[in-house]
C-alpha cells in the first residue's frame, strides 16, 4: 500500500492579517543569512541594523539584496530604509557566531540618530569606497552602492529590495580556505535566522556535503531498480544519491556478482539463504549503510544483489 499524504495546515495569506501569517512565512523558509546593514543619512548619523530577508543573488555583476520590511506592527519604515533613499550606498556586514548578540542587540528599534555600534558595543571601521563605516569585529563585509530600491507594497509588513552592487570586499584572513581561493566554512562560524527567537549555528557538526548534480548527468531515481526504489528501509535522501550516478558508472554485472564474495554480503547471503524476503531486507540494511558511509558504488552493488 502506499504511504498516505502527510496532513497538512493549508493558509490564504490574505485571509490573514499580516501579523498572523508573518510567522509561518518567516518560520517555514528558514534559515536565511543575516545583512548586518550599516547605513548613514544626509546629515552624517551612522545606523547599524539585521536584516534577514537577505541572499546573494548575482556574482557578475556582484549584486546583494536585502530588505527592510515595513514593521509589521504599524506599518513605520525603518531607519536603513531612510538612509539608503538619502544616501545610496551601505556596507552589509556577516555575522559569526561570536558577534550574534550584539547583533541582536542592534536590531532594537532605538529613536533616530541613535548609533547602533555604541549601543551594541561594535567598532566603526573606515570603509575604503563608501561613506558608511563597516562592522571591525565582522568575519566580512562588502562595501555597496546601492543601484535601487524596489517598493512591493505599501502595507504593514511590504518589503523594500535594496538591490546593492558590491564595489569593495573585506574578507578576514582566518575565514579563508589555504589556498586563499574562497571562504573555509569550518571557520566562518556563520550564523542564520528562524522564526520567533531562534538563530542557527553553522558548527562542523552541522556541515555536510552532497555531489552537485550540475557536474554530471545523473541516472535520476525514476531509473533506479525497483525492488530498490520501492524500499522502505531507503529515504528519499539515499535514493537522491543513488541516482545522481551516470550510467556509465553503474557496477558492471560481474562486478556485482564479484560482491557475494565479500565478508558482510557472504555473511548475510549464507545466513538468509533461505529467507528470501529477509535476505533482501538484509542486503538493502548493508546498502543503506555503505551510502550512509558514502560508498555509493559498493552500496549499488549490494542494492543490487538484494533483487536476485
Amino acid at each position: 500500500m502506499p504511504t498516505p499524504p502527510p496532513a497538512f495546515h493549508s493558509l490564504t495569506p490574505a485571509d490573514l492579517k499580516p501579523q498572523e501569517w508573518h510567522p509561518f512565512m518567516v518560520g517555514a523558509v528558514a534559515p536565511r543569512p543575516i545583512a548586518f546593514a550599516s547605513t548613514i543619512n544626509r546629515t552624517g548619523c551612522v545606523n547599524l541594523s539585521p536584516y534577514s530577508f537577505f541572499n546573494a543573488f548575482s556574482s557578475n555583476p556582484p549584486i546583494l539584496v536585502f530588505s527592510p520590511a515595513n514593521r509589521v506592527r504599524d506599518n513605520s519604515q525603518k531607519h536603513t530604509l531612510e538612509n539608503v533613499r538619502q544616501v545610496p550606498e551601505v556596507v552589509i556586514n556577516i555575522c559569526d557566531f561570536a558577534l550574534v548578540e550584539q547583533m541582536s542587540l542592534a536590531s532594537v528599534e532605538y529613536a533616530r540618530g541613535v548609533n547602533e555600534f555604541t549601543k551594541a558595543g561594535l567598532t566603526e571601521l573606515a570603509s575604503d569606497v563608501v561613506r558608511p563605516p563597516r562592522v571591525a569585529e565582522a568575519p566580512a563585509a562588502f562595501e555597496c552602492v546601492v543601484e535601487q530600491v524596489i517598493e512591493l507594497g505599501q502595507e504593514n509588513g511590504a518589503g523594500n529590495l535594496v538591490v546593492c552592487r558590491v564595489v569593495r570586499a573585506h574578507f578576514r584572513q582566518d575565514i579563508l580556505l589555504p589556498t586563499g581561493a574562497g571562504i573555509d566554512p569550518f571557520k566562518l562560524d556563520a550564523v542564520a535566522r528562524l522564526g520567533g527567537d531562534w538563530y542557527a549555528r553553522i558548527t562542523p557538526e552541522s556541515l555536510f556535503e552532497v555531489p552537485k548534480p550540475n557536474r554530471k548527468m545523473g541516472i535520476g531515481i525514476d531509473e533506479i531498480p525497483e525492488h530498490i526504489r520501492h524500499s522502505e528501509h531507503l529515504s528519499g535522501n539515499h535514493l537522491g544519491r543513488l541516482g545522481n550516478i551516470e550510467r556509465e558508472s553503474l557496477p558492471p554485472a560481474e562486478a556485482v556478482e564479484a560482491a557475494r564474495a565479500e565478508p558482510l554480503v557472504a555473511y548475510v547471503l549464507n545466513k538468509y539463504r533461505d529467507d528470501a524476503p529477509e535476505r533482501q531486507k538484509q542486503l538493502t540494511l548493508l546498502g543503506r549503510q555503505l551510502l550512509d558511509e558514502g560508498k555509493l558504488l559498493d552500496a549499488w552493488k549490494v542494492l543490487l544483489l538484494s533483487g536476485r
